[in-house]
């Protein structure tokens, strides 16, 4: 089901970019200077590594689950009525056989429209949690940006190599795991537009 080929690409995308922000590249053996007021951020890192991050993950995961055991029973019955009408084939009465077709498709477009549904949802409800980590790491960020005297903060997604003294990601997802030490949620209906 389309939904759950969804569900499962952000969690691997989330995992991906999770073991992608923890591998560090091997850098020169002189990383040069540490340029005064120029530091690093890396996003994905802090989304990978703190604590909310991985609440965020884990919880995406079992959501998805959630929505694929609800689905499955909705499959299943289509496919064995979907069997059953093949297999009746040409026995039926071709009133009967309409009647049948007509009631099969009626459950694929609800089933669809639930699949539909139930995405729309775990998208919304992915968004709302990413939003409440950015709420609690935008105050960090400009505090450690202050206290670390920069000038100029760049995102670590846009720098090829630098000098780790430049990087302010560990401070950053220390504050963050004090301030947002987890998330519990449910997944979210999406609201009328």
């Amino acid at each position: 089901m389309k939904v759950l080929l969804t569900a499962v690409a952000a969690v691997a995308s989330m995992t991906a970019t999770a073991a992608l922000a923890q591998q560090q590249p091997a850098g020169p053996q002189n990383p040069g200077p540490v340029i005064a007021g120029m530091c690093v951020y890396h996003n994905a890192r802090l989304m990978a590594q703190s604590s909310a991050g991985q609440a965020l993950q884990t919880r995406m995961e079992q959501l998805s689950q959630e929505v694929q055991g609800e689905l499955q029973p909705y499959a299943t019955a289509i496919q064995t009525e979907a069997q059953a009408l093949q297999a009746a084939g040409a026995t039926l009465p071709a009133d009967q056989a309409q009647t049948r077709r007509q009631a099969l498709q009626q459950r694929i477009q609800e089933a669809q429209q639930l699949e539909q549904t139930r995405e729309n949802e775990l998208r919304y409800t992915l968004n709302m949690q990413r939003q409440a980590i950015t709420d609690a790491v935008s105050p960090v960020l400009v505090a450690v940006y202050q206290e670390k005297g920069c000038g100029l903060l760049l995102d670590r997604e846009s720098v090829f190599i630098m000098n780790p003294a430049h990087d302010v990601t560990d401070l950053v997802i220390q504050r963050v795991n004090a301030a947002l030490p987890t998330l519990s949620f449910n997944r979210m209906p999406v609201p009328a537009q």
